[in-house]
């Protein structure tokens, strides 16, 4: 799958991204190395042991990451993730959690499949 595919297949706009970045190769580096991050883990980890504070920060991380690669649907979760959590509550954020999930597997999945 080429970038340009892989960026079409989650819904995002590879042009924008490429206007960000300047070239097909510098997207292609960043957009694989999501893959080997593991804020979207970390947040998962700080969920299970109850942790609003470790949860809000690494959701907010992924935000950013999302929104400077352009995984806009991604973005967006985590976004409404964030909000839930920012109040330092642990109330109210699992749907928005579970479309977390959703979005991340989509984009993860995709993305270890860019083969140039």
């Amino acid at each position: 799958m080429t970038t340009r595919e892989f960026y079409e297949s989650i819904g995002a706009s590879y042009d924008s991204v490429l206007v960000r970045f300047g070239s097909e190769k510098m997207i292609t580096k960043f957009a694989k190395r999501f893959a080997d991050d593991t804020t979207f883990q970390d947040m998962c980890k700080a969920l299970e042991e109850k942790n609003a504070k470790e949860a809000f920060r690494m959701a907010h991380t992924l935000k950013g990451i999302c929104s400077n690669l352009g995984f806009d649907e991604l973005y967006k979760a985590s976004y409404d993730l964030t909000e839930d959590l920012r109040d330092g509550e642990l109330s109210g954020y699992e749907q928005d959690y579970e479309k977390v999930c959703e979005k991340y597997k989509i984009v993860y999945d995709s993305v270890t499949k860019i083969d140039n």
